[in-house]
């Protein structure tokens, strides 16, 4: 028999081997049976697919809709989105003797339901422009639906607050985005949403881990099209500067744009000030001073096995 253990009102009703909880069950989705791997015991059965029953194709949409059921089950709205709306009527059995429909929406999509919905589409939105995995679209509902219950940030714009959430979900996945990144995707200024940022750390008692350069390298490299040599010398760099302290007071991003264009500076692949910084989301002036703090050490910061395409006497000096 299958051990369910029921939690809050909101979630799903947890199915799991009596003899190995902690492994993850494999859908038998002919037979409608979830098995075990471990020891092959069907654990449920007749299992109910709440995916769609159609796939609705893009030349399709303008034509009508084959679908027989609602969208798939969204366990983060009340009852989970499993409501019925009935149609208006058109024929005259559909209407009373004084032309009121017989038939009516017992019960509609509440108005936080409604709220929560938009904005679920809105961070989803927002993740698909700068290629952001489904986990972390998940954590951020989460975050948007603790919040937004909590009623902690009221008249704060719910857009402002998704927005936030979506940082905060990055920070928390490991894959931060810069404040830049994520108003480039949204409608809000980078000061609201910082704002924002600091009341739901406040309100969730939650943190997320500091920033570090290394956090950005990879993706800022490979965006320049920098080869693995110098993303390597510039990681070695960023993290040379900060254990010596030669950088005190700077954000990591503007770190690690300085690093950058001294690592490329040194090798083949040479980028200025401008292409690191449209990348970066940082001033060319920013990256300068960085750069004029690194400089005058600029040859006990390069990895020992790093080929110099110009020697660290030739680097500009800004």
């Amino acid at each position: 028999m299958a051990s369910t253990s029921r939690g809050e009102a909101l979630a799903l009703p947890r199915v799991q081997c009596p003899n190995h909880p902690e492994t993850i069950l494999v859908e038998d989705y002919r037979a409608g049976d979830m098995i075990c791997p471990e020891c092959g015991l069907v654990v449920g059965d007749r299992v109910i697919d709440v995916g769609s029953e159609w796939r609705t194709f893009s030349n399709e949409k303008a034509l009508k809709d084959p679908s027989r059921v609602g969208d798939a089950q969204n366990p983060l709205l009340n009852g989970g989105d499993l409501t019925t709306m009935i149609s208006k009527g058109t024929g005259a059995a559909s209407f009373d003797e004084f032309g009121n429909s017989k038939y009516q929406n017992r019960r509609t999509m509440s108005s936080s339901d409604r709220a929560m919905l938009n904005a679920f589409k809105e961070i989803s939105t927002m993740a698909d422009r700068i290629n952001l995995p489904r986990n972390i679209i998940d954590r951020t509902n989460n975050l948007f639906k603790q919040v937004y219950e909590q009623k902690s940030l009221k008249g704060r714009a719910n857009d402002a607050i998704a927005s936030a959430c979506l940082y905060i979900a990055c920070r928390q996945e490991g894959v931060p985005r810069t404040f830049k990144e994520i108003c480039a995707v949204s409608r809000i200024s980078k000061k609201e949403i910082g704002r924002c940022f600091k009341l739901i750390l406040k309100a969730l008692e939650t943190s997320v881990d500091l920033i570090t350069t290394g956090d950005f390298m990879s993706r800022f490299c490979s965006n320049l099209g920098l080869p693995k040599q110098v993303q390597m010398a510039a990681t070695f760099i960023a993290r040379k500067a900060v254990e010596l302290d030669l950088v005190p007071g700077r954000s990591p991003i503007s770190v690690a744009a300085a690093a950058i264009y001294m690592a490329s500076q040194a090798s083949a692949e040479k980028k200025t000030q401008k292409e690191i910084g449209d990348i970066a989301g940082v001033a060319d002036v920013t990256i300068r001073q960085s750069y004029r703090l690194i400089y005058p050490r600029a040859a006990e910061l390069f990895p020992p096995d790093f080929k110099f395409d110009t020697p660290v006497d030739k680097l500009p000096q800004l």
